[in-house]
């Protein structure tokens, strides 16, 4: 007997609200242990146009509410069936009752039938059960998970090429300017433009707005007229100036060389004396320096040589240069700035690499598919009829089953529904399967194994090993399960692939329940998803 499984992907089952004549209340067990889960099952039948609100409960009587199922919706003809489920637990033992719950119905109120259960204490073997130590404190999970990490990473490299930027730029500002400019003129204009921009007066920054001013009169005075400005005393600067204004015929007036030492007096007073001049004496001094500085560049001699006239460039050369020149210099701050973000990035990199490995490097930053349905969210749903109850990566997709398999298989069967996700060729392969047949059999679990993997060799799985042993579901029931080793050969482009598979079988009246999962061998977050489904594993009893 042949049966092929197939995988595919479908968002995660909808809610769909109804209108419902009644309301069926069932539960998984009336007996249970202490913190065990019994599910509370409610269902109703509506048309397609009525609302069905189901409430949302933290404790239903004296039983907490562990988790609210999604609603799952069956089609029937012109109906919907919808189904709620509530996980239930109490720590305490004792008897307890499942009061009724209020369900709105096109807003009429509707309530469930009230259901007794019990809760038994564990029993606790001390003479032949093992001891153990007590375990030491475990730290829980982190569930917010590891992003902020990187996002906080990637801000910090981006605010370190920033500041960079920033810094290479404020040091270029004072060699640029010192480059563009070919005149002392220009130079010491410019720089009272930008001193003046700098709104150090308003800051109230009035000491370094001095400094600043009469270090650009000094400058100008030493590089125009060649006099030691920068290192002299106010009174040997307007010495010095005098006996320059002789030497080189400088035709200057008392009241520029007056203008020059007051300003300089004032500045002394305010470095040293913590002197504070009014707004207005400020502006005054301001425009007493400018003027200062333009009545010596017009009183300085000048001769220009033939020669010295053919190696000047007119304006719009000049400026052009100029702004060549702050080009290459805004270029090179962003190489720097990307020279240290890329920088850091690969020694971050090369950190983790060392410490984590190549691997946990790859995975975290390109990302890796079976990592991302590890840590993606579940659905836990139920398939087929009797139903497998299993939490799954992705919601499991409904396959044609006349379309699935072979006519002479079909004929056997009386009803199967399949469900999957993903491909044999896939990163990650789940199918479910349930199947009635029409005439009585007794089912060979053994020999369904067999069927399963001769389908697998027809979808292209060769080199199958095969090992067999009994699986048991945390309910009990009993089924067997296969697992090993196949080569998965690609019919696209011709290739093979190396995976491992678990095949889980039970068998009920006339009918057959199978799981099927498919990964590439070795990977580890293949092996988790794998572990965490077949732990789902819950099963129905098939009705007679």
């Amino acid at each position: 007997m042949k049966f092929k499984l197939y995988i595919f992907l479908l968002l995660f089952s909808t809610m769909i609200s109804a209108q419902q004549k009644t309301v069926e209340t069932s539960i998984d067990t009336t007996k249970n242990k202490i913190g065990a889960e019994f599910k509370l099952t409610l269902k109703t039948v509506v048309s397609s146009k009525s609302k069905v609100v189901f409430p949302k409960l933290k404790n239903i009587g004296a039983l907490e509410v562990i988790q609210s199922y999604p609603i799952d919706t069956v089609k029937k003809n012109d109906t919907y069936e919808l189904i709620k489920k509530y996980g239930l637990t109490q720590f305490d033992s004792g008897r307890y009752t499942i009061p009724s719950i209020k369900i709105l119905i096109d807003k009429k109120p509707y309530l469930t039938d009230s259901i007794k259960v019990e809760v038994a204490n564990v029993k606790v073997d001390t003479l032949q059960q093992k001891m153990y130590d007590i375990k030491d404190i475990t730290q829980a999970e982190d569930v917010t998970g590891d992003w902020w990490k990187y996002v906080l990473a990637a801000i910090v490299i981006l605010g370190i090429g920033a500041f960079v930027y920033w810094y290479t730029k404020k040091h270029q500002k004072k060699k640029i300017e010192e480059e563009v400019y070919k005149t002392p003129i220009e130079k010491a204009t410019s720089l009272l433009n930008n001193l003046e921009q700098k709104e150090l007066v308003q800051k109230g920054e009035i000491k370094e707005y001095y400094s600043e001013l009469t270090d650009i009169a000094r400058n100008y005075i030493e590089e125009a007229i060649h006099i030691p400005a920068m290192e002299s005393t106010t009174s040997e600067l307007i010495n010095a100036i005098k006996t320059a204004s002789t030497k080189k015929k400088m035709v200057l007036t008392p009241e520029t060389v007056e203008n020059l030492e007051r300003v300089l007096r004032q500045a002394d007073l305010v470095k040293f004396a913590k002197s504070k001049p009014l707004e207005f004496e400020i502006t005054e001094d301001r425009n007493k320096i400018q003027r200062v500085i333009l009545t010596l560049d017009n009183a300085i001699p000048t001769e220009v040589t033939a020669e010295e006239e053919d190696q000047l460039l007119n304006e719009a050369q000049r400026q052009k240069q100029i702004q060549l020149q702050l080009k290459k210099q805004r270029n090179k701050r962003i190489a720097i700035a990307v020279g240290s973000v890329v920088f850091l990035i690969l020694a971050t990199t090369t950190f983790f690499i060392i410490t984590k490995g190549f691997n946990f490097v790859k995975d975290n930053i390109i990302g890796h598919p079976t990592k991302e349905l590890l840590e993606g969210e579940w659905v836990k749903s139920e398939y087929g009829n009797p139903g497998i109850l299993i939490e799954t990566p992705k919601v499991l997709k409904r396959l044609d089953t006349e379309k699935a398999l072979p006519k002479e298989t079909m004929a056997l069967i009386k009803e199967m529904q399949l469900f999957g996700y993903g491909s044999l060729i896939d990163n990650f392969y789940v199918a479910v399967s349930t199947t009635k047949f029409k005439n009585p059999t007794e089912i060979d679990l053994s020999k369904a194994l067999e069927g399963s993997l001769k389908v697998i060799e027809l979808q292209g799985g060769q080199n199958i090993i095969v090992k067999q042993e009994d699986f048991q579901t945390n309910q009990g029931i009993q089924g067997i399960k296969g697992y090993g080793t196949m080569t998965v050969l690609n019919p696209a482009n011709k290739t093979s692939t190396k995976g491992y598979y678990e095949i889980l079988l039970f068998k009920q009246d006339q009918g057959l329940q199978q799981i099927i999962i498919f990964h590439e061998e070795g990977d580890t977050y293949a092996n988790d998803i794998t572990t965490r489904i077949l732990n789902s594993v819950e099963l129905k009893k098939a009705s007679n």
